[in-house]
């Protein structure tokens, strides 16, 4: 089973910080252990030099050395450095220690053995070393150095410590580090626990949103608890499933009205073909009903043209085929087309006489269906008596056409989506504003094409101006 990235990112984080503190302590242990065992080997060795240097300086004065002195002496040293003193013969005899069994008895474990004359040699070094010495079962820390007189090696001086002596003291500094370190472990842990699982929280939001947007579900938002990279992208997240939730509504609202617009008009065309097939409609008024029909047609036909504008825009299927000609020839023409529409809403065109005489260098076929989608759309939402006014003129060696016309204007909260596909402010489905909500969307994607811009301006009751700019 592949784990969860909060998971991963905790463990792999527990297991770093296990491994660094594991590894540091192994490196202190090492030196502590260094440290401390050279430091007991030097308290051993300057215990040695006391004990020798005590011992040559009696037998240089003729002294005789007095055994239970001598006894004392060797036992404070050895209280002293945590260490057993003893000395030996030639012979690898000990013939005096510092341990209370000797003082009773005059014997004790280190007087029962031999040590081995290799290492009671003249030369001996001195330097304390771990060693058994033939006495203890485990090695200890051992320090020697030899008794000589007038050139003559009459002993050798042992002191000698257990290595349990540093392993204890090591193993108690180790428990005090453990126990130090417990405590801002535990609240490490925690934190990294805290801050990964906050870190990983909006993922994991962001799966399940996901998901639920598979199933159609754009309600789900994720909130935005910090200003990083993973607060940038819970925002994006969060505006990307505004912007799907918008879409999908006004794809709905698309279907819906599609579906609308194909089946009225299909209704109609079938009823009336039908009432003059089986002679339901009478031979004097089939021709009305073929005018109405003829009319359903071509409203078929502008709902599949829009769609296949729209589908070959997004597509990128189209290629500008840029000619000049005079914008004013080819808004007039526009116009002068929609005539009888005109007339029949008896509204009033103003500003047309007076346009500018401009040439644009642009592709004909596709600025004409610009401008034939505003002027279309201008007549379709001017109340009758109305007015459509037309502007046509040069700023900064670009032409400005504006076209504006009265009637109730855009609400406010419509306004920023009036470009967008599907987008309808209209909601209503009355045949004299029929719309799929792709007009617009059509002329924003022709403009942009040129390097032009459109906006629009408004006052809700009174007008609505697009204003379009191209080079």
């Amino acid at each position: 089973m592949k784990l969860k990235l909060f998971k991963k990112y905790f463990l792999t984080t527990a297991v770093i910080i296990i491994f660094s503190l594991a590894f540091m302590m192994i490196i202190l242990s090492f030196v502590m252990n260094n440290y401390m065992a050279k430091s007991k080997q030097d308290v051993l060795t300057k215990a040695c030099g006391k004990v020798t240097e005590y011992v040559e300086t009696e037998a240089q004065g003729g002294k005789k050395i007095n055994g239970e002195d001598f006894h004392k002496l060797l036992s404070t040293i050895s209280e002293v450095s945590e260490s057993d003193i003893f000395l030996a013969d030639t012979s690898g005899k000990v013939f005096v220690c510092s341990c209370e069994e000797w003082k009773e008895n005059s014997s004790c474990m280190h007087s029962a053995a031999d040590i081995p004359q290799e290492k009671l040699q003249r030369d001996f070094d001195a330097v304390a070393r771990l060693d058994t010495l033939n006495i203890y079962k485990e090695p200890h820390y051992v320090a020697v150095e030899p008794l000589i007189f007038e050139d003559e090696l009459y002993g050798t001086v042992f002191v000698t410590a257990p290595i349990s002596t540093v392993s204890k003291l090591l193993s108690s500094v180790t428990r005090l580090y453990l126990a130090s370190a417990l405590v801002p472990l535990v609240l490490m842990f925690f934190s990294i626990y805290a801050m990964i699982y906050r870190m990983t929280k909006p993922l994991k939001l962001m799966s399940e949103a996901s998901r639920a947007m598979a199933k159609g579900d754009f309600s789900r938002r994720i909130p935005v608890m910090s200003d990083d990279e993973i607060g940038e992208l819970s925002a994006s997240f969060n505006m990307m499933t505004n912007s799907l939730s918008q879409l999908e509504g006004m794809r709905k609202s698309f279907v819906a009205n599609v579906s609308h617009e194909l089946k009225t008009p299909m209704t109609t065309i079938g009823g009336f073909i039908d009432g003059i097939l089986d002679g339901t409609i009478e031979q004097e008024k089939q021709q009305y009903y073929l005018g109405i029909v003829s009319d359903e047609v071509k409203r078929l036909s502008r709902l599949v043209q829009s769609m296949l504008s729209m589908a070959k825009l997004e597509s990128g299927e189209f290629v500008l085929k840029p000619e000049l000609f005079d914008l004013r020839e080819l808004i007039c023409t526009i116009v002068v087309g929609q005539e009888q529409r005109i007339e029949e809403r008896r509204l009033e065109i103003i500003g047309l006489d007076e346009l500018q005489e401009i040439s644009v260098n642009a592709d004909r076929d596709l600025i004409h269906q610009a401008v034939y989608n505003l002027v279309d759309n201008a007549i379709k939402f001017t109340e009758n008596g109305g007015k459509i006014s037309f502007s046509l003129k040069t700023e900064n060696k670009k032409a400005v056409l504006a076209v504006t016309n009265t009637g109730t204007g855009i609400p406010e909260k419509d306004l920023p989506f009036v470009f967008e596909r599907f987008y309808k402010v209209d909601k209503s489905r009355s045949t004299s504003k029929n719309s799929t909500g792709l007009g617009l969307y059509i002329v924003k994607t022709i403009i942009t094409a040129h390097g032009g811009n459109i906006t629009v301006t408004t006052k809700e009751g009174q007008f609505t101006s697009f204003k379009v700019i191209l080079p």
